[in-house]
Formats: structure tokens, sequence, C-alpha cells
């Protein structure tokens, strides 16, 4: 299911909250990459979500028609 980017940018900033308050990181980075994006959770949240292990969801409510 495609995210819209309201929802895209809601679960980027949730898991990099996460992130940085200490949730271990889900995708293996090296050191090298991480002094790349200088260890910045946005980024680190991006490659997660690009790589599809964010452990977050979006429930959307079903409309009647």
């Amino acid at each position: 299911m495609k995210h819209t980017v309201f929802e895209k940018a809601r679960l980027i900033g949730s898991r990099a909250l996460q992130i940085s308050q200490g949730a271990p990181v889900l995708v293996k980075l090296s050191e090298k990459e991480l002094e790349k994006i200088h260890y910045n959770p946005i980024e680190i949240a991006k490659i997660e979500y690009a790589q599809g292990v964010l452990p977050l969801e979006i429930k959307r409510p079903v409309r009647a028609q």
C-alpha cells in the first residue's frame, strides 16, 4: 500500500524520535555510513522506510459509500 506524503512524514518522524531516544536501529549501517549521515535519526529513519522495515503501520478508516 502506498503512503501519502503526510503518512510518510509521520512515520519517519515517529521512528526518528524513537531512534533518538535509544531504540535499536533496524538496518545494518557501517560506521562510515553513519558518519556520512552524521548519525542523524531522521536519515536513519528514511533508510528504514525505504527498506520497508519500519515497525509502524497506518490504519485508515473504512469509508462508507
